[in-house]
């Protein structure tokens, strides 16, 4: 097996599992009836974090090792638009995200009562339109590296 077959193999599972869990942390919080469920559900929504933070560090720097080693992939119009994508999604982190979640998290740690204040969803609604435009240009990059389109 090639160097680059490796490569490849290491940048799919990468994406199965850095991406993976990305999609299913909006579910997991959205179903949380009081604070003590919606404390939990973000601590394993923090969790699945790591995941999809180290994921897609591999899948970032695999990619970029392909192009290296064929670096003919720098001209074709998928590779370098799916890497655009992906820079711009990983700026959404502590650009767009992190502000919109230091509120929520503040909010998980000081709030009394088991009663979810209805403020909270206000705030995660905010929050979690972000990270469903994030989840289109992931499942866009996913679309533009099986197809190849251009």
């Amino acid at each position: 097996m090639t160097l680059y077959r490796i490569l490849v193999v290491i940048h799919v599972l990468s994406a199965i599992l850095g991406l993976g869990p990305g999609f299913v942390m909006i579910y997991i919080v959205t179903k949380a009836k009081t604070m003590t469920e919606l404390r939990h559900a973000y601590v394993i929504r923090n969790r699945l974090h790591i995941f999809v933070m180290v994921g897609g560090t591999i899948l970032l720097l695999s990619g970029l090792a392909m192009g290296s080693i064929n670096t003919h992939l720098f001209q074709q119009g998928w590779y370098v638009t799916s890497l655009i994508l992906f820079l711009i999604a990983l700026a959404f982190g502590p650009v767009v995200l992190s502000p919109r979640s230091k509120p929520i998290k503040k909010l998980l740690k000081e709030h009394e009562g088991d009663t979810i204040p209805d403020h909270y969803y206000k705030m995660a609604k905010n929050l979690f339109f972000y990270e469903r435009i994030e989840n289109v240009l992931f499942l866009i990059i996913i679309i533009l590296m099986v197809l190849r389109p251009f």
